[in-house]
């Protein structure tokens, strides 16, 4: 008999995994595929290493730019496509490894698991009893009746991550995340690339500026961007492959017979992460709330101490969750952006410094971009946070922190930070 059997070893799951060992839980985590879900193996991992490495072909390229030069004019610079992919599967699998010998006094079944009832698990020819489920199974790309995945031309965010060979040409359906992340990306490596988005703006959600700012830097590198574009209207011969990256859906096949409320097509649990059926407990991407990797550790380690703690339970109400946009130039925001805290009839104050005066951005060589920070016009309370520009996915965990702790603009405004640093920015906006 188990005290919690988890279905998914994605961040979600494998968190709540060590989580519940921790409490001294007898825990079994059932996974099909491989450990760490589609973050380690088709998603964060892959893509920011691959990001990587385009970063790395475009600085050796500015190379005269910092006094570099090659010997040999004759010699031709090149990314070699095959070398990269290597790379990116000897960092994923170095990451598995790790994973997997952390799951000592874990019972892992590599198998396909079916949930019976609240008590018992299937797990291929044999049945397991356990005191309570987590379901954390992750989610799967959305598909477009007139885009039909085919793994060859019309490719889903998974598929691309196995290519062979640089494509040419690019046409990327949508201009969210994913979508802006893989045309930063292959731009760099040197493809065309053509971005269509059925909204006004790249980015939908994020801070206008910001979208506006990532426009304009991809045009200058020469992304060709069609906003309020249907894609259906866009001739599929001129391009070579087709990304179609409009979004991520909650996987929730193979739970049919067990009549969990499920909602607009998602899991739905309560404030502890339980679902409407006692016992049984969902995290990650299946309960729909936001597919980040980070969310769903942080919803899977709330989950499995509920579980060793029924007394006791936590919400898992936390919403200060950052979002990060691997793009170059990178993008980061928490918090309420300006639109969304005037749509709540906020009035906020904007403080605002732009990369072009910091001497640290100015050595990288990395002046696009700015810090836009919001904060409430009557209390000062920090409320929000919206960034374009180096590291600004390192640089949000400051706001994150200020956010979660309540802080003032004076409060951050008088923290010192290092120079020469891109983080001094933050201060400097505050002043």
């Amino acid at each position: 008999m188990y005290d919690l059997a988890i279905i998914g070893a994605g961040w979600a799951g494998f968190n709540a995994a060590l989580e519940a060992k921790a409490h001294g839980l007898k825990v079994a985590l059932i996974e099909k595929s491989e450990v760490g879900g589609t973050c380690l193996n088709r998603g964060c991992i892959p893509t920011k290493t691959l990001i990587q490495s385009a970063k790395a072909f475009q600085q050796f390229k500015k190379g005269n730019t910092f006094g570099i030069a090659l010997s040999d004019s004759s010699v031709s610079l090149l990314a070699d496509f095959s070398q990269i992919q290597a790379r990116k599967e000897k960092i994923i699998q170095q990451l598995r490894q790790g994973m997997e010998s952390q799951l000592s006094a874990i019972d892992y079944f590599n198998q396909e698991a079916q949930i019976i009832d609240k008590s018992t698990v299937k797990i291929s020819d044999k049945q397991i009893q356990t005191k309570s489920i987590l379901i954390a199974i992750g989610s799967s790309a959305i598909e477009l009746a007139n885009f039909k995945f085919n793994a060859k031309f019309v490719l889903s965010s998974d598929d691309i991550l196995s290519l062979k060979t640089m494509p040419e040409s690019l046409l990327v359906i949508g201009g969210g995340v994913i979508g802006c992340e893989f045309a930063s990306l292959f731009c760099a490596l040197g493809a065309q690339v053509n971005i269509v988005e059925l909204m006004p703006q790249l980015l939908p959600g994020e801070d206008k500026g910001i979208a506006r700012k990532l426009e304009t830097c991809f045009k200058k590198r020469g992304i060709d961007i069609h906003t309020n574009t249907d894609a259906g209207t866009i001739d599929l011969k001129k391009y070579e492959l087709v990304l179609v990256c409009v979004g991520r859906k909650p996987e929730i096949s193979g739970l049919e017979k067990l009549n969990l409320k499920i909602e607009k097509g998602k899991i739905v649990v309560d404030e502890f992460l339980m679902t409407n059926i006692a016992g049984i407990y969902a995290a990650g991407d299946c309960t729909g709330k936001s597919m980040l990797a980070h969310f769903a550790a942080y919803q899977g380690r709330i989950a499995a101490y509920n579980i060793a703690n029924p007394g006791n339970p936590k919400r898992a109400d936390n919403q200060v969750i950052p979002n990060c946009i691997f793009t170059d130039p990178e993008i980061a925001s928490v918090g309420l952006n300006e639109e969304t805290a005037k749509n709540k009839n906020i009035e906020v104050k904007i403080n605002k410094f732009d990369f072009l005066g910091s001497p640290m951005a100015r050595i990288l060589d990395e002046t696009e971009g700015f810090i836009k920070i919001v904060s409430d016009a009557k209390t000062k309370e920090i409320l929000g946070a919206s960034i374009i520009g180096p590291k600004a996915t390192e640089l949000i965990g400051i706001f994150t922190l200020a956010i979660n702790s309540g802080l003032t603009v004076a409060q951050l405004k008088d923290v010192i930070l290092p120079h020469p640093t891109l983080s001094e920015g933050i201060t400097e906006a505050l002043h």
